[in-house]
């Protein structure tokens, strides 16, 4: 009996279901027409509701047929309810359209989610934008993986990064364009760079929760710079709300790396900020003492956890006159890689390199990031307001780098356990800041008709490595016991110096005057800027010998404070090119017009920008060079067009010249010794100027959907790019040197996809593109009858350095408004790229493609508290480097495997995942 009741029970629950009706639609805004996000839908007198998703969707399960009122409410907007008869067959599809509660609610909402920080704002300022750009909402940055700006940039189409040595994006590489092809603003307002021998800006200073959004500008208009070929880097940051905010957040995590093996670290808090040149003046004579032995004490522990976090508090007062805004943010994390890195040799004898030896490097690195923002506003009256905005951002790297290599000599076996070792640990502290405050007017005159808006800059950016350290000495394997020991040859100790600092002062005027002209408004704008830059750079080094180089042969090393060492050059070597002035005087004006019919959008107009570069070296070493100057006069005509096909999608059309200037490092003759390499500057470089074309089509059916693709074409005279050289006057001696080699063309597609379905989206954006240049190189040749070899130079195409040629972004995205919520997993390709250019014919070192995937996920609760988590790199995916081509006879690697597939492995680095878990607090 008891199963015929279950049975029976059962089909009565199946009937149910089957009789069970659903009842969907969407909510739209009544103004605009996009999808309401996270509208409250509920049906009278019952206790069914939901929440509508990301396309402004919803969907009500298990009604009985009958009639309902549907009520759909949202904060700032009339509660609409409606009348529905829910039937069996043939269940109306419901589109409900909510307008704003009152016109003065409604200016509060258009100011405050206007301004790009929610996903749909942001869709509707690329629609609407006069260039060619994407964005990234502040929401879509806040539940993200990302921790830095270089990390946020790196989603968008048509960008790859350049990652530092934790494998963290560092420098944006724009459509192919190496990093040296873009600049940076903060607000609209251009900004320094801290880097101590190029101008383009490291995005991994900026801690992304600052932003209320990220703008890539892909075209430019007379009002914009003009030396951007790849684009323009736009941070907006977070501005003052209409009533009291809170956005506060903590958080805590660690390196899986850093989870397996120990980190290395010294005490930075005695290294001396300057040098004994500098304290003690040019005829002091320096010693061991000088130094001191921090940068030399080292420990290895697993370090304290990574802790970040970040506060905002910001309110408008006085009727909303007065707007008052604080963000601040801190960052430390613990963070390492290791790496192989094996060293080449061209052969002349033959088409290849031959590896030398092999380097198994151990990075550690401790990284203190921290920001400050804040912005002032006040309005006087409806036609004038002004805001006075500073911006702070600090980054702080103490790295150990420890280094054990390997040399394969004639005589090497591997099999017997012994070989001749070589040891360097570096200890290096990097402090890199950047300063912006602007003060800013905005004011209409005449009836609206005139507008004005002017800005005063002062911005700074400074590098500082101080008593950079490294340690080289001997060791031996003995038994396959590897020990660092104290020998007579090869022991040496470096202490360097460096420091620079870039100082802007510079003035905008933008003016625009609206005249109706064949019963049409035209906008005809002019106005410029003036920007006096002044630099200085700072280099001494000081280099030391064993002093009694035997007395510890053979033993086995834990603390390097036990040598002594006599310094060779005791008044140090400042007298050298990294120690000079600069200057930079940029004078630019331009006149551009702007109308707008139902059909189409025209803007034209052109730019001229004069340019006075200088330098002077202070210890000029007999250089027959030791100053020089640059003066040059651009003229950079533009035009853009859009053609709407509708009000939903449209044509975009781009032209404008720009230029690239060098850097003032580049421009200054002398050797100089680096890391991997001899480098020298080129004060006969010239600045590039390019030919930029853009085409996109454009669909924006809703705030759900997008659909951009488009192609690009760009053609530089005098691109600016490196080579290695020998310079006869030092000795037949190799330099990597900056040059112009005649033209280059880079051109691609991109295609750039969003599109939600109720509680999920998809984002995906492709780009290809494909880039030729011409360069000498070196290759060898032997002569049929003498068998005589000897060197020439040949001319090879290839692609531009640093670009990829396809590059390729995937999220897949997980909203539930109503519980609270949202998830997403990001993955990105990036397609092999020329890492290094080489001095010899076919032998370019080259980046892998590689895949690298982040996850986010966050749980909003009802008391404004919510729980996230982040982890990043979850493939583990290593930074791989390559030769071209394959050694047969590198014997001695047969059991790292380092030839395959045509091709030798150089460099590997691996990072392994990162793990974050905070809480955030939102009022």
């Amino acid at each position: 009996m008891k199963k015929y009741l279950q049975t029976l029970l059962l089909l009565l629950l199946c009937v149910t279901a089957a009789n069970a009706q659903k009842l969907k639609g969407h909510v739209y805004d009544r103004k605009t027409g996009e999808p309401m996000v996270g509208a409250t839908v509920s049906l009278d007198r019952t206790k069914i509701a939901t929440t509508t998703g990301l396309d402004g969707s919803f969907e009500l399960k298990n009604l009985s047929k009958g009639s309902y009122t549907v009520r759909v409410s949202y904060v700032l907007y009339t509660t609409t309810t409606q009348q529905v008869e829910v039937s069996k067959d043939d269940n109306p599809h419901l589109k409900v359209y909510l307008e704003e509660s009152n016109k003065q609610l409604q200016e509060i909402t258009v100011s405050s989610h206007g301004n790009g920080s929610t996903e749909r704002t942001a869709r509707r300022i690329e629609q609407q934008a006069t260039q060619v750009m994407n964005i990234v909402s502040g929401r879509a940055i806040e539940v993200s993986p990302d921790l830095t700006v270089a990390n946020v940039i790196s989603r968008v189409s048509g960008v790859s990064v350049e990652r530092n040595t934790n494998g963290d994006a560092q420098y944006p590489i724009l459509r192919g364009m190496d990093k040296r092809y873009n600049y940076t603003l903060v607000n609209g307002i251009k900004i320094p760079s801290p880097d101590n021998k190029y101008r383009y800006v490291p995005l991994d200073i900026f801690p992304s929760d600052l932003l209320s959004r990220l703008e890539y500008y892909k075209t430019l208009t007379p009002n914009l710079e003009g030396d951007a070929v790849g684009g323009v880097v736009n941070l907006v940051m977070k501005d003052a709300p209409e009533r009291f905010e809170v956005n506060a957040n903590i958080a805590g995590g660690y390196s899986q790396l850093l989870l397996d093996r120990k980190f290395m670290s010294y005490d930075y808090s005695s290294i001396n900020h300057k040098s004994p040149y500098e304290l003690n003046g040019k005829a002091y004579q320096a010693t061991q003492a000088d130094f001191g032995t921090g940068t030399l004490n080292y420990t290895l522990k697993h370090p304290s956890p990574n802790v970040v976090g970040s506060l905002s508090l910001g309110q408008r007062f006085f009727n909303n006159k007065l707007g008052v805004l604080v963000a601040g943010s801190y960052q430390n994390t613990y963070r390492g890689s290791n790496s192989v890195f094996y060293n080449t040799k061209v052969v002349p004898t033959a088409e290849y390199a031959a590896v030398t030896s092999r380097a198994d490097r151990e990075y550690s690195e401790q990284q203190k990031r921290y920001g400050v923002f804040s912005k002032i506003d006040y309005v006087l009256d409806s036609r004038n307001k002004l805001s006075f905005f500073n911006t702070y951002v600090n980054l702080t790297s103490i790295q150990v780098r420890d280094e054990k290599s390997t040399s394969f000599s004639t005589d090497y076996d591997p099999d017997k356990g012994n070989a001749q070792l070589g040891y360097s640990t570096r200890s290096r502290f990097t402090e890199q800041q950047i300063y912006s405050g602007t003060l800013r007017g905005d004011h209409k005159l005449f009836n609206d008709k005139l507008k004005v808006q002017w800005s005063a800059v002062y911005s700074s950016a400074e590098n500082e490595v101080p008593n950079n350290t490294t340690i080289s000495l001997n060791g031996v394997r003995e038994n396959f016991v590897d020990r660092r020991t104290y020998l007579t040859n090869g022991t040496s100790l470096t202490h360097r110096w460096e420091r620079n600092t870039d100082e802007d002062k510079a003035g905008y005027l933008d003016l625009t005057y609206t005249a109706p002209i064949a019963g049409v408004n035209v906008d005809f704008s002019a106005g410029g800027l003036y920007r006096d830059k002044e630099r200085t750079s700072f280099y001494n080094n000081y280099n030391l010998t064993a002093a009694n180089p035997s007395a510890l042969y053979g033993t086995d090393f834990t603390n390097y404070t036990q040598l002594n060492f006599n310094v060779t050059n005791p008044a140090g070597a400042v007298n050298n090119s990294l120690t000079n002035d600069a200057s930079e005087k940029i004078g630019a004006g331009y006149g551009m017009f702007k109308f707008t019919t139902k059909t189409i959008q025209v803007v034209g107009g052109a730019r001229v920008e004069h340019t006075d570069q200088g330098y002077r070296m202070l210890f000029p070493q007999g250089e027959s060079r030791p100053s020089g100057n640059q003066t040059y006069t651009d003229v950079l005509p533009s035009l853009t067009l859009k053609y709407f096909l509708s009000d939903k999608h449209q044509l975009h059309a781009s032209y404008f010249k720009s230029i690239n200037r060098p850097g003032f490092y580049e421009l200054i003759p002398g050797g100089r010794i680096g890391d991997e390499y001899n480098e020298r500057g080129n004060p006969d470089l010239k600045h590039a100027v390019a030919d930029n074309y853009d085409l996109r089509y454009e669909l924006f059916p809703d705030a759900s959907m997008q659909l951009l693709a488009g192609a690009f074409y760009k053609r530089i005279t005098n691109p600016i790019e490196y080579s290695f050289q020998a310079d006869a006057t030092r000795g037949q001696d190799t330099y990597y040197v900056p040059g112009n080699f005649g033209t280059a063309k880079n051109y691609g597609l991109e295609l750039d996809f969003t599109k939600f379905f109720n509680k999920f989206g998809v984002k995906a954006n492709y780009t290809y593109t494909h880039s030729r240049i011409t360069t000498p190189k070196d290759t060898y040749v032997t002569d049929a009858t003498t068998g005589d070899t000897h060197k020439i130079s040949v001319n090879q195409t290839r692609p531009l350095y640093g670009q990829s040629e396809h590059i390729a972004n995937l999220s897949f995205l997980y909203k539930d408004t109503k519980k609270g919520w949202d998830a997403q997993i990001a993955g990105s390709y990036t397609g092999p790229r020329i890492n290094t250019v080489s001095q010899f014919l076919n032998n370019d070192l080259w980046q892998r493609g590689f895949i690298q995937m982040d996850a986010s996920a966050e749980k909003r609760f009802k008391n404004n508290l919510s729980v996230f988590i982040k982890a990043g790199n979850l493939l583990n995916s290593p930074a791989k480097l390559f030769l071209k081509g394959t050694n047969p006879e590198n014997a001695t690697l047969k059991d790292d495997n380092i030839v395959a597939n045509g091709q030798t492995l150089i460099r590997s680095d691996y990072y392994k995942q990162t793990y974050l878990i905070g809480v955030r607090y939102k009022l």
